[in-house]
């Protein structure tokens, strides 16, 4: 059920020979996302749970879901920016139908991420999940 933006990302890790490479890749993926405007960095979009500051606004368009997010760490805006090749212009509906965990196990990520960013990753899923179905 993933976009093709989302099979781009686990194609290119799966050219990539090492984790020091695709450690690079995610905060790549980071760094060529527009960050967030400022004024959307207020309580109501932060993230709890998560190491680093983490933002995340959702929005609906046409039944599609999308966010945008921003986040203070280099490697937390790259694993934002993957959520949101992820999740980004999914139906709503479908939104909660995704499995990140198993989308994600594809990429080996939570392996390679220390306990609280692993935990941050979690809570941005969640907050995603719950922006979507508030909106269903």
């Amino acid at each position: 059920m993933a976009s093709e933006a989302f099979e781009e990302i686990v194609a290119d890790f799966e050219f990539l020979d090492d984790w020091e490479d695709r450690y690079r890749y995610v905060i790549e993926k980071g760094r060529d996302m527009a960050p967030l405007d400022p004024a959307l960095k207020v309580a109501a979009t932060r993230v709890e749970g998560c190491a680093s500051q983490v933002w995340l606004h959702p929005r609906i368009e046409n039944g599609r879901f999308g966010f945008d997010g921003d986040s203070d760490a280099l490697i937390v805006r790259g694993l934002i920016a993957i959520l949101r090749a992820l999740y980004n212009g999914v139906p709503v509906a479908e939104v909660g139908r995704i499995d990140a965990r198993a989308e994600l196990a594809r990429l080996g990520l939570e392996a390679h991420l220390s306990a609280q960013r692993a935990n941050g990753l979690r809570a941005m899923i969640a907050r995603i999940r719950a922006a979507a179905a508030e909106a269903a």
